[in-house]
């Protein structure tokens, strides 16, 4: 099983990170961070990255009960999100696959909020173009 869940779309990059964006809002979450590595690696190393932005997504109802099971779960919170624009120009779009990264903690009610989770972040990348 693969840690993330992919697609590529035809679109620009500005475009995919607010249809990504409106896509999560549509399932739930709300984006709480916006890293933007281009920028980020250009700051502090003076290097030049292609289009390359992690959006941390949460959704609240979910956290709390996830927080409610595993006080220390915020460690894998919130769900990150990446677009990234690959060598061909194409748009990536990559989410964590939650069952992958919860299955090293060993709660099975744990396991149940990971499996909704993938497949709200699944309808996100799924309903992408």
């Amino acid at each position: 099983m693969k840690y993330y869940i992919s697609k590529k779309i035809s679109t620009d990059f500005d475009q995919a990170v607010q249809l990504v964006t409106e896509s999560l809002k549509k399932e739930g979450f709300g984006v709480l961070t916006e890293i933007n590595i281009q920028e980020k690696l250009k700051e502090k190393l003076n290097l030049d990255f292609r289009k390359y932005k992690i959006l941390g997504a949460c959704n609240p109802g979910y956290a709390y009960k996830a927080l409610q099971l595993e006080d220390k779960i915020g460690v894998m919170l919130p769900c990150n999100v990446i677009i990234q624009e690959t060598k061909n120009g194409t748009i990536e779009v990559a989410a964590v696959n939650p069952i992958v990264s919860m299955s090293g903690i060993n709660n099975p009610k744990l396991m149940e909020i990971a499996v909704e989770i993938e497949k709200k972040l699944k309808t996100v990348i799924d309903k992408l173009n």
